[in-house]
């Protein structure tokens, strides 16, 4: 099936943004949506966000597109300190907790982990998971992991955009729904 058109145009939190239609698989094509860079986008979503989140000791994303967001939304619900899971081993982690992601969008197996210092901090914690778009719930599971396995109590998932099927599941917070576009 041919794709009849490049772009889809979305509005949240009131800003319009015409995001490109990508090909991710041979029979799947998505509206690429990224934050970075797009600094009036983050502080509008953190805004909108922040009123539909409940108390938390702490904020967690993957590396690298959900940062902004989680910056914006740490700063706006006065936290001094969130944390980011990273996407490969630094040299500065001591016994990092590890797990796998298989992500839509990079379309391969990729890490997530946590320097056992940041774990320590989670643990017993209240913490809300951030993303920037929920397609497969993939991250999600991955974070999850990493924070469970730290002692952390998940509160909350949230993400700017639920795409595809995530957009039918309860048990997240986000602003809009986004199709995917089979081919």
């Amino acid at each position: 099936m041919k794709l009849d058109r490049k772009t889809y145009e979305i509005n949240i939190a009131g800003l319009v943004r015409e995001l490109p239609i990508v090909q991710v698989a041979d029979n799947l094509a998505i509206a690429s949506f990224v934050m970075l860079g797009d600094a009036q986008l983050c502080t509008k979503a953190a805004e909108v966000l922040k009123e539909k989140l409940p108390e938390c000791d702490y904020l967690i994303t993957a590396e690298a597109k959900g940062i902004p967001l989680v910056q914006e939304l740490a700063r706006m619900m006065g936290m001094d300190r969130y944390f980011v899971a990273r996407k490969s081993i630094k040299p500065y982690m001591i016994n990092p907790f590890v797990t796998e992601v298989y992500s839509i969008t990079t379309q391969k197996k990729q890490i997530l982990c946590l320097d056992e210092s940041e774990a320590k901090l989670i643990k017993g914690k209240k913490i809300i998971i951030v993303d920037d778009v929920i397609s497969t719930g993939e991250s999600l599971k991955a974070m999850e992991n990493l924070v469970k396995r730290a002692g952390g109590n998940i509160v909350a998932e949230t993400a700017v955009l639920a795409e595809g099927d995530a957009a039918k599941r309860d048990d997240i917070i986000f602003l809009e729904s986004l199709p995917v576009f089979p081919l």
